[in-house]
């Protein structure tokens, strides 16, 4: 039977820190299933199509890797999917603290899910998406952030004209 690891987020957009996690975690398991959510909370720059075509163009050569979107629980979502873990990924204490309260959530909600915590390889671990978008918001280069169809569709976005 495969192991399968879902990899929840908003991927708004998707960095090079979020394509780190989902390479090593194939080191792990089997498949590995990003799902995108609608996330009512944020209003994201990409809209989740988008985000999607994103991700499917940056993992291309990845052949175990899923990319789904989902507005449900996601330990609903991870048993439909037949996931036996949930991925996170952690690059300060802050994070563990936030991710910590999901996991402990996500057990009570569903026990035969596990979450696994990986940390940020050190290259990206001052990345977030939310950095990514206010570099580029004011044309920052965004070389080595994000692959370049993603800089490009953000430069796009925030109307800045490519170098």
């Amino acid at each position: 039977m495969a192991r399968v690891i879902v990899y929840p987020g908003t991927f708004d957009p998707v960095t090079y820190g979020h394509i780190d996690l989902i390479k090593r975690a194939l080191r792990i398991f089997d498949k590995v299933i990003v799902a995108v959510g609608r996330n009512p909370a944020k209003a994201p720059l990409f809209t989740i199509e988008e985000r999607v075509d994103m991700i499917q163009r940056s993992l291309n050569s990845s052949h175990n890797v899923e990319v789904e979107t989902f507005d449900c629980l996601l330990v609903d979502f991870a048993r439909q999917k037949g996931a036996c873990a949930i991925l996170r990924g952690l690059r300060a204490v802050s994070d563990f603290e936030f991710e910590l309260q999901r996991a402990i959530m996500n057990r009570k909600l569903d026990r035969s899910i596990e979450t696994v915590f990986l940390m940020t390889g050190f290259r990206w671990i001052y990345i977030s998406s939310t950095i990514v978008k206010e570099a580029a918001q004011f044309g920052g280069s965004l070389d080595g952030l994000v692959p370049p169809h993603v800089e490009k569709a953000m430069k796009k976005k925030f109307g800045v004209c490519s170098k």
